[in-house]
């Protein structure tokens, strides 16, 4: 019998062993998941093979970028099938075609900022793009930033620093935007996501979350209609690991920040169908099925602290959309 997470309008199939890998491989980590405008799912991952793309009922197309990504971590992808790839321990941003050719590069590969020096890259995590085609990078684990470029890749201004205030960052490890132009932060530690006009002005925060770490804005014609998945870690603090409520899990907001729904989370941590370990990575295809990346052997670590990791750790899964 098939898992069922949500309710009411928003209502998921858990889909188990969806991708099809070729025999041998393992993602190991999924940090990032895209799709494109033929509901082809692309899966940044941390394993030998750092890109894998799948059709959308899990077959193995093609996989690219070998000895290239040193640590995937934030994954884009344009109205146009361009990708945009951010490797935090490569410490740079990829702008790809679907095939895995470079159209342009920033950040110095394998060289880092000064720790927490606000200058590009130390240890960036995700990429979005203003109306315009600007480029946002959320930077990171090394800094507290969010720098703006523009589509050449010329830097047009900074903004945030270490703190818990309005405007400050506590691991900046994701970034959208929407058609208006505002930029929706994952501030992770800090537990809440941030608001800003595309300038970097503050405008608000949403705080009733826990750890978000992945986060994927869904386009509509009217903002009434925005959805935001946001996926949150569970506890990293041992004394309060089997807290319940607290995730990991997937939540959806509106453009208010209204929290809309909620699924799974409610008892920690699993490996079971409809539970999840670190939910890294989000991507909605056109039919809304949720394709969620998992960076399980990272944090199995920590959710798990007197267990090994288990052989073949699951990293990806889907949910499809239940209408």
């Amino acid at each position: 019998m098939s898992v069922i997470l949500g309710s009411g309008a928003y209502r998921y199939r858990v889909i188990e062993n969806w991708a099809k890998l070729p025999e041998g491989w393992e993602f190991m980590d999924v940090a990032a998941v895209a799709v494109d405008s033929k509901d082809r799912v692309y899966c940044f991952n941390r394993g030998a093979h750092p890109m894998i793309v799948f059709d959308r009922e899990g077959k193995f197309l093609k996989s690219w970028g070998e000895g290239q990504y040193p640590r995937a971590h934030g994954l884009h992808i344009d109205e146009n099938d361009i990708l945009y790839l951010t490797d935090d321990l490569g410490h740079m941003v990829r702008k790809c075609t679907t095939e895995g050719k470079v159209l342009l590069e920033l950040g110095v590969p394998g060289k880092p900022a000064g720790y927490m020096s606000g200058e590009p890259f130390h240890r960036c995590t995700h990429t979005a793009l203003s109306p315009k085609g600007e480029i946002y990078v959320s930077d990171g684990y090394g800094n507290a930033r969010v720098h703006k470029y523009t589509p050449e890749g010329k830097r047009i201004l900074s903004w945030g620093e270490p703190g818990t205030d309005p405007g400050q960052f506590n691991i900046v490890h994701n970034i959208v935007t929407d058609a208006d132009g505002w930029v929706y932060v994952a501030d992770r530690e800090n537990h809440r996501v941030q608001v800003f006009d595309g300038n970097g002005k503050y405008e608000t925060q949403w705080v009733n979350m826990h750890r978000p770490c992945g986060l994927y804005c869904c386009q509509a014609k009217a903002r009434a209609d925005l959805r935001f998945f946001i996926g949150e870690l569970g506890p990293s603090v041992r004394a309060n690991r089997g807290h319940p409520n607290v995730g990991p899990r997937l939540s959806i907001y509106d453009a208010q920040g209204k929290l809309i729904a909620r699924l799974g989370g409610e008892k920690g941590p699993g490996v079971e169908p409809g539970k999840f370990i670190a939910p890294h990575g989000l991507a909605v295809d056109s039919r809304g099925d949720i394709y969620v990346g998992e960076v399980s052997y990272t944090d199995w670590p920590s959710s798990f602290p007197d267990a090994p990791i288990p052989k073949g750790l699951r990293s990806l899964q889907k949910l499809e959309k239940i209408n």
